[in-house]
């Protein structure tokens, strides 16, 4: 057989692989994923204690660890928020009322301080559009609940596959990282690079969004506690919002504001600005999320998350396609893919036009 058939049918039989591999293994993507990025994050800790026990002893103490600590808490924020959720798209199905979602917001409108023209403005774009716009905003409001609550409703079989698999990949982590450096046809630096830039992103994804997530939804629950309202509703409301760089605690902080200051509780909607505004959206998003960020980072390390339009579209997509782990996934499937072209640009820099 001639050489070139040959690399051909065997390029063939290796994309076939990969395409049934990844379309056997779909059901599980999510929890795998969660295990990959948690092992990622943790990885030097089980180096650690591999000097003082045994790989498996190690990987078991770890495993074990994490899920006391992480795993087993998320999975109840995961199955109560679904439950939430749930309730709330039942209630958006059945109780979504366009004539009366108009007199609310032309409640709103009118207790708002804006002058007559701006009134009446908004007032004629409302009324000429709310329709198609409710209808919009009501079908994508759907379409991201049901991502968030779509991995809840398998929360039990999701939480076994993530902790087997989190096992495994401490055992088997560094041997799988070689096997594919051995197998890719790049140079062992530009392989580094790729490697070096997925760990990054999960260290800095998984600290600095549970870090900052936590924050932002207990700092909003206490505010929303204190007016009365619904405080573990808004509060992972809040911590979820707060995965969505910039956007986040917007969405959530803002419409409530000014429902309750049309409503006439000014004093209940400066609380929620304070703590919205201030405390989430100031303190928490603008000064210690960066903070964050910069001590989980690698020194010198450039960070794709940092194209925010990019951020925040990758993760409004992921929710859709993969449910509340979407708010990982997204991210990082766009900042490997800018990974890809930085490392395009450095293998054949001497053949790109720069003109």
């Amino acid at each position: 057989m001639n050489a070139p058939y040959e690399h051909g049918f065997m390029l063939s039989l290796l994309i076939l692989a990969i395409g049934g591999m990844l379309w056997l293994f779909s059901p599980f993507i999510p929890a795998l994923f969660l295990a990959l990025l948690i092992a990622i994050s943790t990885f030097t800790q089980y180096r650690k204690l591999k000097h003082k026990f045994s790989d498996a002893v190690a990987a078991l103490i770890m495993t074990l660890s994490l899920t006391v600590i992480l795993i087993m808490p998320l999975s109840y924020i995961l199955l109560v928020s679904g439950l939430e959720i749930s309730t709330l798209i039942q209630t958006i199905n059945t109780n979504f009322d366009a004539e009366k979602t108009n007199k609310i917001l032309h409640q709103t409108l009118s207790g708002l301080p804006l002058s007559e023209s701006i009134r009446a403005t908004l007032d004629t774009a409302l009324s000429s559009n709310l329709d198609g716009l409710m209808a919009n905003t009501k079908d994508f409001a759907l379409s991201i609940l049901k991502g968030i609550v779509s991995l809840s409703s398998y929360f039990v079989f999701f939480l076994i596959i993530t902790i087997f698999s989190l096992y495994y990949f401490y055992i088997d982590g560094e041997n799988i990282v070689k096997r594919l450096k051995y197998l890719s046809p790049l140079d062992n630096r530009l392989d580094g690079i790729l490697f070096n830039q997925f760990a990054n992103l999960a260290i800095t994804l998984v600290g600095s969004v549970f870090i900052v997530a936590l924050l932002q939804g207990v700092i909003f629950s206490i505010g929303v506690m204190w007016i009365g309202l619904p405080a573990l509703f808004f509060g992972i409301a809040m911590a979820l919002a707060s995965f969505i760089p910039m956007l986040g605690g917007l969405i959530i902080w803002l419409p409530l504001t000014l429902y309750l200051y049309a409503q006439g509780q000014t004093a209940d909607a400066m609380i929620i600005l304070l703590f919205g505004a201030f405390f989430v959206g100031t303190i928490i998003d603008n000064i210690i999320r960066p903070i964050v960020i910069k001590k989980l980072s690698s020194k010198g390390q450039k960070n794709a998350l940092n194209h925010t339009l990019i951020t925040v579209l990758s993760t409004l997509a992921g929710i859709i396609q993969f449910g509340v782990l979407g708010l990982f996934i997204g991210p990082i499937i766009a900042a490997m893919a800018i990974s890809i072209f930085d490392v395009y640009e450095i293998k054949y820099a001497d053949s790109l036009d720069e003109s």
